[in-house]
């Protein structure tokens, strides 16, 4: 996955949607362990300056492009809007709210890439499945925390917690916009472009802790090495490998589909803590995982069942559709159309005029598909 034009086999696909469900599905876990004993700004520092020198250092190694102002510029807007602002909320909030509650509340996020993917507008908007799917995955991820969520509602939480609400909405708003950005204005290789958002990230983490005064007063010593292991799982597995995938799942997926992380990271947080903290879940949250299961075949069975029809009326596979980072059913369907009004025209407007017979361009069967 390392080049923006590495073939996105199905295999491939597969393997990434897989890393980017569970790993990130765990990550809350850890950093609610390091954030206790960390703060904040100077985790995310730490994080994202050793977890990017690495990756830099790998695409070095295999002579990549760095230097370029074209690939950097997309790279660093990306980074700022989704690591310090959108997984900077996560981290911040989770010094104050449950890490299955800050899961719950991020889960908003497919509804913001709906509403902010405006050249996908007309797709998503007239895909019920996919609009049905969206809102019944959202309703399973309130049954899954309706506990933890009615606590906030009372006021049990305190006054902290509603500050830290509105900070993940800013965030997970941050999160989608800065995902939808990087697909449509990424360039050059996927694995050079997060290491940029990565540095990008931790150059303005360590800014903000030194200006807060993060560092006066702390104690590396005084860290527990479970605090410290957990910077090291969320370097290597949440940012090397889940993050390096979600970069390159923009580039070759839908937005609309690659947001179902969102609905299914929950859901492995409850699993994990059932099976290694000891937690216990109710009638009610086990409808809300199987709920937001369903809501994620929904969607994608909706995106499959598109590619296939697309596959029957040309006679094509999905591999033979998909040119560059447009989706192959937006180019069939938009050239489609296009051939569709040019068959209805008179010969006049054409450009068969009396006395004008020269040829106009045409749109035909083999330039359609």
């Amino acid at each position: 996955m390392q080049a923006s034009n590495t073939k996105a086999t199905p295999v491939l696909v597969a393997l990434a949607f897989l890393t980017v469900y569970l790993v990130w599905g765990s990550t809350y876990l850890f950093i609610q362990l390091a954030v206790h004993e960390i703060p904040a700004l100077m985790m995310g520092a730490i994080r994202f300056i050793i977890a990017g020198l690495l990756l830099m250092g790998w695409c070095i190694y295999k002579q990549e492009r760095i230097f370029n102002w074209q690939h950097m510029k997309p790279a660093i807007i990306t980074g700022l809007l989704l690591l310090l602002v959108g997984n900077g909320a996560v981290i911040w909030a989770e010094k104050t709210l449950p890490s299955s509650l800050v899961a719950v509340l991020v889960s908003s996020a497919p509804l913001w890439f709906v509403v902010l993917d405006k050249p996908k507008w007309k797709e998503n908007l007239s895909s019920r499945s996919t609009l049905v799917g969206l809102a019944i995955g959202f309703l399973g991820v309130l049954l899954l925390f309706w506990e933890q969520a009615a606590r906030v509602v009372s006021g049990t939480l305190g006054s902290a917690a509603l500050v830290a609400l509105l900070v993940l909405m800013v965030g997970s708003i941050s999160w989608a916009g800065g995902s939808i950005y990087n697909k449509y204005n990424s360039k050059g290789s996927a694995t050079v472009s997060s290491a940029w958002q990565m540095l990008a990230a931790g150059i303005a983490f360590t800014l903000g802790s030194g200006i807060t005064g993060e560092w006066r007063g702390f104690e590396p010593a005084a860290v527990s090495n479970t605090a410290w292991w957990s910077i090291a799982y969320l370097i290597t597995f949440g940012s090397l490998a889940g993050y390096s995938a979600y970069v390159w799942l923009l580039k070759v997926r839908p937005v609309t589909q690659v947001s179902t992380y969102a609905y299914v990271n929950p859901v492995v947080a409850v699993l994990l803590g059932v099976l290694f903290a000891g937690e216990t879940m109710s009638a009610l949250q086990v409808t809300g995982l199987a709920v937001i299961l369903g809501s994620v075949l929904l969607i994608n069975l909706a995106k499959y069942r598109k590619t296939q029809q697309v596959n029957d009326e040309t006679g094509s596979g999905e591999k033979e559709l998909v040119r560059g980072d447009e989706s192959a059913l937006q180019t069939i369907t938009e050239k489609s159309e296009r051939s569709s009004i040019w068959r209805k025209k008179t010969p006049v407007d054409k450009g068969f005029q009396k006395g004008n017979n020269e040829l106009v361009p045409c749109l035909d069967e083999a330039e359609i598909y």
